[in-house]
Order: structure tokens, then sequence, then C-alpha cells
């Protein structure tokens, strides 16, 4: 390995030198830090990451908190770690993925320990544990994620209020009066998971504004449990017409349960989802969706993060407005066809 003697040697410059270029502790002239730069780079020197952490008292690392839950879906979540691991690496930070679910704990480990210079965290609850440690410490955070309570804190997300409202919307206009939402798992909403609860205020409160009757089911995702919702939605209200889906994993089951029971999609029920852009395009119906923009909400959060870093930044809250994509699982309800 390349030392940083080896650097100050071949720059022609002392040790110390090199030391204020890769620190910025001192000003350094132009020329001089050029020419340790080029060394750098000819030599293929790298600082040593833990000497570099107590020269500058930091890390240069960002601490990713993403509890990794089984009623989760999974990709998405690593779709936006990478997003963020990716961003991150262009402002020159690692990142740190904390995939436990130890709640403040792992807040004040963070912040206890030097670990990371700041973190991301993702899976917020409208009232999450972890937001009073954040509000009382120094050291910047970003959340991928709404809570109840916005106040000194830096949020991105998609508006998944505005998402609800838009799939109520596009199903209403198509003549469906009685439409079903078939959600995330029971726990995600005895949690009081942010973007489950306000997609739900979503649909709930665009639903009253047209008129239009809804019901919706938690559902474990699967065959089965897909099975048993769908049995209690039409045992419920027999002349359901549309289904919104915010559960990935039970979208093919829907689609093969309304085959089974000879209910062609779009013309006897059409069918939104709100999902990632894969899942919609490679359902065996392609399905009318509004997609998770997962990359975006970890590059903004990762930029947000480091205008922080530098002093730039400032809290608020970021809301990417959804995009309804039509194909071809939605159409007219059937007596509005007739």
């Amino acid at each position: 390995m390349v030392t940083l003697a080896e650097v100050a040697q071949h720059a022609g410059v002392s040790a110390s030198t090199v030391s204020y270029v890769l620190s910025g502790k001192r000003s350094i002239s132009v020329t001089t830090r050029l020419r340790v730069e080029q060394s750098i780079r000819e030599l293929g020197y790298h600082p040593n990451a833990g000497a570099r952490a107590l020269a500058s008292n930091k890390s240069n690392i960002i601490a990713l908190m993403i509890p990794l839950r089984t009623d989760m879906y999974v990709p998405v979540m690593m779709e936006i770690a990478i997003a963020v691991a990716t961003t991150a690496r262009t402002h020159g930070y690692d990142v740190l993925l904390l995939t436990g679910e130890e709640g403040p704990d792992a807040v004040r480990r963070v912040t206890g320990s030097g670990l990371a210079d700041a973190m991301i965290l993702m899976d917020v609850e409208l009232d999450d544990e972890r937001l009073p440690l954040l509000r009382g410490t120094d050291q910047p955070s970003v959340l991928i994620g709404l809570p109840a309570d916005t106040s000194e804190l830096t949020c991105v997300d998609l508006d998944f209020k505005a998402t609800g409202a838009l799939c109520v919307e596009h199903l209403a206009m198509l003549g469906h009066r009685d439409i079903a939402v078939i959600g995330e798992a029971p726990a995600v909403y005895e949690r009081h998971t942010g973007f489950a609860e306000r997609t739900l205020d979503g649909l709930r409160s665009r639903a009253q504004e047209l008129g239009v009757r809804l019901l919706h089911r938690p559902c474990e995702g699967g065959y089965d449990a897909m099975a048993l919702t769908l049995a209690r939605i039409l045992d419920e209200r027999p002349g359901t017409t549309g289904f919104v889906v915010q559960n990935e994993s039970a979208v093919e089951p829907l689609l093969a349960l309304l085959r089974g029971q000879g209910r062609a999609v779009p013309e006897d029920v059409s069918v939104v989802a709100i999902c990632p852009e894969q899942v919609a395009v490679q359902a065996s119906v392609r399905l009318t969706s509004v997609a998770i923009p997962a990359q975006e909400m970890g590059r903004h959060a990762v930029d947000h993060l480091v205008a922080k870093l530098d002093g730039r930044g400032k809290d608020e809250v970021v809301l990417i407005a959804p995009e309804l994509t039509v194909r071809s699982s939605t159409g007219p309800a059937p007596s509005a066809a007739s």
C-alpha cells in the first residue's frame, strides 16, 4: 500500500503538507495542492479511514437505518438503499447499513459512538419513537417517510395521500362506485407506518368527496391470504368493480383469483396498483399503477443530508408528486360500459 510519506516524497513536499491537503485544516497554495493531488492520483493513494476520522473528526460515513421486516416488500427497500449508497459515493461518503429492528437504540448507538456523520431513517411511523432523539441531537438526519409531526425534521417521500386520491379519481372517472382497497399486512397498520396510513387517508377522503363507496382490507399477501380477503370483500360488497392494491405480494394472487372466478380484467373489474414499475409491467395483466420512485427518494435524501453536513441545508418536507400510468387493467365499470 502507498503511504502518506511516499506521496510527500513524490510531490516534493513534507508529510504534514500532504496531511493538510487531505484534511483541509490549513490553507495550502493552489500550486502545491494541485501537485499533491496529482501525486495522490498517480500513486493510487487511499488515506486510512481510521486515521482520517481521528484527524478530521469525521468518518465520511452515513448511517442508513432500514429495518428489514417480513411484512415489508424488501426489493423496494433495497432499491432505495442502493440509490442512497450510489448517491452518497458521489459526495465522498460511504454507507453503513443498519437492518435490525432496534428503534431508538440504533439512533443512540450512532450518535454516541461517532460511527457516522449523519443518518437516514426509513420505515417511518406516524409517532416514531426515534424522532425525539433526532430532535435532541446536532447530528444531521433525513427521514425517507413522513411522521405525523414533521417539525424540526427533514423528510423526503412520495406524496402517498395524493397517491391514494389519484387512484380513486381514476376509477371514479371510469364509473366505478364500489372500490375495494387491498392493503399491506395488518402489522403495517398496527405500527401506524406512515406511507400506508397516508395512502389510506387519501383514498378515504377523496372517495368521500366523489361519493364513492370504499372498503379497505389489509392482507398478508400470498394466494391463500388473498383468497380469504377477496372472498370477504365480495361477500360484504358483491357489487365491487374496482380494486386498489397496495401490497406487491397480493398482486398476482388477486389476478389469478379473479380469472378463476370468471371475472375479466378490465371488462368486469378494474385493478390499480401502487407498486414498483417492474411489478406493474410484469404482472399477468399489465397494471395501471402509481410507481414508487425509489431511486428518486434515495437521491433526494442524500442530497439534502449532504447539504446539511455542508451547512447549507434546512429542515423541510419534500413530497414527490405521484404519476399514474394507465395500462391494461382498468376500464369502464360494467354498468358504465353498457
